[in-house]
């Protein structure tokens, strides 16, 4: 029985290596619940977190230590706080020569996908799940694997469908900033396609979906379908949630809390159930 491969990419600010833990446990959760089977998920599915943030840590922690802890500022805390979110986001920025920042991120997905073809095979469903700042990166990525220019990400073997996002077949973004990117672009009608154009020949017939989260309360997370015309296309849904416990689901700071939120849990879970069922299918 063929997996489903399952990437996460983290969003902004200072995170650790583990960050992915408790969403992988409640997907799982409620994987299980949906498949009706304790220990299906395990089974499976394949779940593979990204971690891009080291990219930027040792620079943002020498800035911080050098414009705030020397000069002896007010505000220490807050200010760590704006330093790794905003610099995140600024350094992410492309620029015009290869082996910067945001192609040093992009390989960390790269080398995740790798371990993701190596482990269940090169024509695996593939399917992302991408947080705040992390929606944006899987949003470039896939762009810059399915229109190719001097920007296509390093592909470590090229023979993989997987490697090089033919499997991409579902997309799901919780706390997208991406809305925001618009600003950089005079038309931004061209989103990514999911699934991908070449999933069809590995999986016909398949219907992918792109859907995504965002609570009315996060001043960093948006709904997509409204920024163009072929967002509303590309994007099957925009699903309102109520992000965060009760400390956080009330204010901004519901942008931390959508890993821990069933009702996103849940339908991420639905999709790739049924994502699985149809893979696995018998077929006449």
């Amino acid at each position: 029985m063929a997996r489903i491969a399952v990437m996460i990419i983290h969003g902004l600010g200072r995170q650790k290596e583990d960050y992915a833990d408790q969403l992988i446990l409640r997907l799982q959760h409620e994987f299980d619940q949906v498949m009706v089977m304790p220990g299906a998920a395990k089974q499976y599915l394949d779940i593979e977190p990204v971690f891009w943030a080291d990219v930027f840590e040792e620079r943002e922690e020498e800035l911080f230590q050098q414009l705030v802890v020397s000069p002896q500022l007010n505000y220490q805390v807050l200010r760590r706080f704006v330093i790794h979110y905003l610099a995140d986001a600024v350094a992410y920025q492309p620029v015009e020569q290869q082996g910067h920042h945001y192609d040093a991120v992009h390989r960390t997905l790269s080398e995740a996908m790798h371990r993701l073809s190596y482990r269940n095979g090169p024509e695996t469903p593939l399917c992302v799940l991408a947080h705040s700042l992390g929606a944006v990166i899987a949003s470039n990525f896939f762009y810059d694997l399915q229109y190719p220019s001097s920007r296509t990400p390093c592909i470590i073997d090229v023979t993989s469908a997987l490697e090089r996002g033919d499997t991409l077949t579902s997309f799901y973004s919780f706390g997208t900033t991406l809305p925001l990117w618009s600003l950089r672009y005079h038309d931004f009608s061209q989103p990514i396609q999911v699934p991908a154009k070449r999933a069809h020949q590995f999986f016909p017939g398949l219907e992918g979906e792109w859907v995504n989260f965002y609570d009315k309360d996060d001043i960093l997370g948006y709904p997509l379908r409204p920024i163009d015309p072929a967002y509303g296309v590309a994007v099957k849904e925009d699903i309102e949630i109520n992000s965060g416990n009760w400390v956080q689901s009330w204010n901004p700071l519901s942008h931390g809390g959508y890993f821990h939120n069933r009702t996103m849990n849940h339908r991420i879970a639905q999709g790739l159930a049924r994502m699985w069922t149809w893979v696995n299918r018998e077929l006449p």
